[in-house]
């Protein structure tokens, strides 16, 4: 008779002892099969690398001592994201003395420390800096202004923008596609803290995080009356200022696009706002294709060459993550940005983890993807219950926040970053969180994200579609295939995650660098997917086509989004997938997320649901499983039905972690 137990949150019938799994209280059944020695020590005391780090922005003299920053340590936390403090930001040697103590405190307590990089957020100022050493590298941007003769302009990105609508500060902000400006922003922080800190850079000090940084070209929409009077206003602003549909610009944009195109795009300048000729189209997409690397090349690589000459790794997040249209003026390519941190990030302010059914999956999918796209195993994320405490409402509990966490673990997050108040909750609460969030990297840090079906990121699609709007930016502003792009895109991404079929997002660039092995399989690095899901009305560039085309003839599954949307269209998709994994009965309330280390797969499932879920999973292939328990720290037998079928029992907000057996 094969094994048998049952996944449950309530039930524990196997402790885990020392470094294996002891079946002696099973009665005649046989002892589980020991996990390896490795993964059970690190899984029983997860160590200081694996445990989150706790967002501190400017140690308090009183803690930067031993004793100060044991008081982090003895709340589960493996280390500190820190900064020099905000008070006379970078000028103070006070300040910067404290920070020294309290880094040199973290080494030796074996902790870790990340260098927040601004004064605040968005970062690129140097806390005014930059523009205090020249003025001239404030973002700019080209404005349509209708009621003028020459409708054209060029003026500061500031009022109306993300630079005088967040809850930091109203501050100009430099311009993150001049060279000169990023050069200047490194030199102001980065080289400020290797100066003082080298001895401590990748041995304590093992990344840097940027937080926010954006092109500034678009209306993101005023804060409520009620925050906006609590704002700092550190740069007046002008209420003469217009709303004008405006894209990024530049010094040297111009010149750069009539070097890489050879066009003048001076002549051509009112296409980017608007126009359906197939040259207006072709004058957008080259335009946007190009802020995108020139943004990509002189900020985000800029930093990341910093840090690998500098002995750590580049880290942060990027501005509206969840929300595909505000990409393009945010960034030009999220993907491609993100793609160029060792770490890259996300920026979780919700701690419902029902947030992953809506928008908090695109919002982890793009650096998860990112990371696996450039053959990398980190992910952070920058998580809070931020909306929760805006909201009115308190702090979370326990539950939400280790579910919050599991949901993240599961698209891939290794790295957390934590803005939640420690006065806020108890001293072992906060233990237990850490502990827990130490248990998920324990097993799943070192393996590799195992995901088989590819979604098309339209990124490519967009550039050309993309109309800039003087009012905060919306779906419903932009063309009708913009918005059936993005629509498609959103539906399949959600029809995915909600079938627990694990994703990864590629856009033009990654597919045309992918390469079809004989079997069928596209290969990106060491990972191989059977499947391309196309979101309606996309268009493949060239290099890209010829990939898909291959792909497809070849036996790969290349599927366009379904065209008329409904249960049925989605069940068939779904079966033309063939998923190794079912849950029965289905549920959109169970995410899956699916690993392998060394030969064994791994599956981590959470209940982001307020109710109890009870069913099965259905997987490829028999064979026995073993259930790792993150809350609890315990490990048993799977049970398994007369067919096969793993028995799920997932309490309310419950994660479980599965490993294969060999």
């Amino acid at each position: 008779m094969p094994l048998r137990r049952v996944i449950t949150g309530q039930v524990v019938l196997a402790a885990l002892v020392g470094t294996c799994v002891m079946g002696a209280e099973l009665g005649a059944e046989p002892a589980l099969e020991r996990l390896p020695v490795e993964w059970l020590s690190r899984w029983e005391r997860p160590p200081l690398e694996d445990r989150p780090l706790q967002i501190i922005h400017g140690i308090p003299a009183g803690r930067a001592t031993v004793e100060g920053m044991q008081f982090y340590k003895d709340r589960g936390l493996g280390g500190v994201v820190c900064n020099v403090a905000f008070d006379r930001y970078l000028r103070s040697e006070e300040n910067w003395k404290t920070l020294i103590a309290g880094v040199e405190a973290c080494a030796k307590l074996g902790m870790v420390v990340w260098l927040y990089d601004e004064e605040g957020y968005p970062s690129g100022a140097a806390g005014g800096l930059v523009l205090a050493e020249n003025p001239a590298f404030e973002a700019t941007v080209l404005a349509l202004d209708a009621s003028r003769d020459d409708p054209l302009l060029i003026r500061p990105a500031y009022e109306h923008t993300h630079a005088s609508n967040n809850f930091h500060a109203a501050r100009r902000y430099p311009n993150l596609l001049d060279d000169r400006a990023t050069r200047c922003f490194i030199a102001q922080t980065h080289d400020a803290y290797w100066q003082r800190l080298e001895p401590h850079f990748g041995r304590t000090i093992r990344a840097a995080f940027t937080d926010e940084p954006s092109l500034m070209a678009v209306n993101l929409g005023q804060l409520p009356d009620d925050v906006r009077k609590r704002v700092r206003v550190i740069d007046p602003l002008d209420p003469a200022v217009k709303r004008l549909p405006s894209v990024p610009w530049s010094y040297d944009l111009a010149e750069q696009y009539q070097r890489r195109y050879g066009e003048d795009l001076m002549p051509r300048r009112r296409s980017l706002f608007g126009g359906d000729a197939d040259e207006d189209r072709k004058v957008r997409r080259q335009f946007w294709a190009l802020v995108s690397d020139l943004v990509a090349d002189r900020y985000f690589a800029a930093i990341g060459r910093w840090c690998s000459a500098h002995r750590i790794a580049s880290s942060g997040h990027s501005l509206w993550e969840e929300e595909l249209i505000h990409h393009v003026p945010l960034e030009g390519n999220g993907l491609k940005v993100l793609g160029l941190m060792d770490i890259p990030g996300l920026d979780m302010l919700s701690s419902d983890p029902e947030v992953v059914r809506h928008g908090g999956w695109l919002a982890a999918a793009m650096p998860a993807s990112a990371a696996v796209l450039g053959g990398r195993r980190r992910v952070m994320t920058e998580v809070s219950d931020f909306v929760q405490k805006m909201g009115g409402k308190s702090p979370v509990g326990l539950a939400e926040m280790q579910a919050a966490a599991a949901w993240q673990a599961a698209w891939g997050v290794t790295d957390f970053t934590l803005y939640y108040g420690i006065a806020d909750r108890p001293a072992d609460e906060y233990r237990a969180y850490c502990d827990y969030v130490g248990r998920l990297n324990a097993v799943l840090k070192p393996a590799r994200p195992d995901p088989q079906v590819l979604l098309y990121y339209p990124i490519y699609d967009l550039w050309a579609e993309y109309r800039p709007v003087a009012e905060p930016l919306s779906l419903q502003s932009q063309s009708p295939r913009a918005q059936q792009i993005v629509r498609s895109f959103m539906g399949l991404g959600q029809l995915l995650h909600g079938s627990q079929i694990p994703f990864t997002l590629i856009d033009h660039e990654g597919l045309a660098g992918a390469k079809v092995q004989p079997d069928g399989k596209l290969a990106i690095h060491d990972q191989r997917y059977t499947a391309l899901l196309l979101p309606e009305a996309t268009e493949l560039p060239p290099l890209a086509a010829e990939v898909a085309r291959e792909f497809a003839r070849r036996g790969g599954r290349m599927v366009t989004g379904p065209r008329a949307p409904g249960a049925q269209s989605e069940r068939l998709l779904i079966e033309l997938l063939k998923p190794p994994y079912t849950v029965l009965p289905a549920s959109g309330q169970i995410v899956l997320g699916q690993f392998l280390r060394d030969g064994r797969r791994i599956l981590l499932l959470v209940n982001v649901s307020r109710e109890p879920y009870h069913g099965r999973l259905a997987v490829d292939t028999p064979g026995a499983w073993q259930v790792m328990d993150p809350a609890t720290g315990k490990v048993q037998p799977a049970e398994t039905d007369e067919d096969g079928r793993l028995r799920l029992g997932l309490a309310a907000r419950q994660a479980i972690v599965l490993v294969q057996s060999q």
